[in-house]
């Protein structure tokens, strides 16, 4: 079963609606006891970090997300979900993120199109469980192949590269387009967007 966090904004509908394509048990959740006894987690976003940032904080639920995620429940971070994961964000600079990964995240300066929307390509850094797994998955018919990986953008504001990044896209700066950290796991694309490949990437998720 997996929890999706329903924050009062975002594209939960989009998620929901590939979860249910994909016959994965699903509910919608709001609240830290919900939270406490998830056993996978799904934060799916469009928006504003700011606007996040207090949601987690005004449903009181921002400790218990932390701490779940840090005792190995595997969590899911689709765009805004996935850049809540850093400690701040110069979108809302008085705003705080969890802070499970270091750095800042940034507005795109060498781009001349302000947000990046639309098809682009990923670019391997190092291996991945979520991404390699969905590859090899043949459940869903037609899915991409790996020299060939596309998926959806649509974002202003991207992550810096770190340690923990699995793979790339370069719009004007270079941005972790996936990150990773055993049970931690966040796509800056949207995967309900994207098509045979994003549903495999939400499937092997769900298989994890």
């Amino acid at each position: 079963m997996i929890s999706v966090i329903d924050y009062g904004a975002g594209n939960l509908r989009s998620v929901t609606n590939v979860l249910e394509l994909l016959n994965v048990d699903f509910k919608l959740i709001k609240d830290a006891e919900s939270i406490r006894t998830a056993t996978k987690i799904i934060l799916p976003g469009v928006g504003h970090f700011g606007q996040l940032s207090s949601a987690l904080d005004e449903l009181k639920i921002r400790d218990s997300l932390r701490e779940q995620i840090e005792s190995g429940v595997p969590y899911l971070g689709i765009c805004l979900g996935m850049q809540i994961l850093f400690e701040n964000s110069c979108e809302a600079p008085q705003a705080i993120g969890l802070g499970l990964m270091a750095g800042s995240v940034m507005k795109f300066e060498k781009s001349e199109r302000i947000p990046h929307m639309g098809w682009n390509t990923l670019d391997e850094v190092k291996q991945s469980r979520l991404i390699e797994s969905a590859l090899v998955n043949s459940s869903v018919s037609n899915a991409n192949t790996y020299c060939e990986l596309f998926a959806y953008y649509a974002h202003s504001y991207f992550c810096p590269v770190v340690a923990q990044t699995v793979f790339t896209t370069t719009y004007g700066d270079q941005f972790s387009a996936v990150i990773e950290s055993n049970n931690i796991f966040g796509v800056q694309f949207h995967p309900e967007k994207s098509g045979d490949f994003g549903r495999l990437v939400m499937q092997n998720f769900a298989s994890l």
